[in-house]
């Protein structure tokens, strides 16, 4: 039998959600936001990134197990920003699938907040394949 469990950093939240659940390997992170980082999208996008890392860490889960994640922003223009940083984190990793949407607001005055899921271990993969099998397989 599969049992729901809950991810939890002890940051504060805002309401009456878990920041992330498991279940098996199966994980589901709650819309993270960060008010705290600063009044600047490169700032929340970076500290709610940050904060995305520490909860895949506490499930034993990387962002190289990420498979999908859907971004809300306040404003359209700021959707330049967010790539260049959301892609500078990403790094090597292979990029989930992804949403991103345009809202009036977001909770507590954020100005972006990131949706994820993943599966552990997914993301593991060689890096020692010749080329033509690592392309076939991406």
């Amino acid at each position: 039998m599969s049992r729901k469990l809950k991810i939890d950093t002890g940051v504060t939240k805002f309401g009456p959600y878990s920041p992330g659940i498991c279940v098996k390997d199966h994980i589901w992170l709650s819309g993270q936001v960060d008010i705290d980082a600063g009044d600047d999208i490169e700032s929340q996008t970076i500290g709610t990134l940050a904060k995305i890392e520490d909860l895949l860490a506490a499930a034993n889960s990387s962002k190289a197990d990420l498979v999908k994640v859907t971004i809300l922003m306040t404003d359209v223009d700021d959707y330049g920003k967010i790539n260049e940083i959301y892609g500078d984190w990403l790094g090597d990793t292979i990029p989930p699938a992804r949403a991103a949407y345009c809202v009036s607001k977001l909770p507590l005055g954020a100005l972006v907040e990131i949706v994820c899921e993943a599966f552990r271990s997914s993301g593991d993969y060689r890096t020692d394949l010749p080329p033509e099998l690592e392309e076939a397989l991406v």
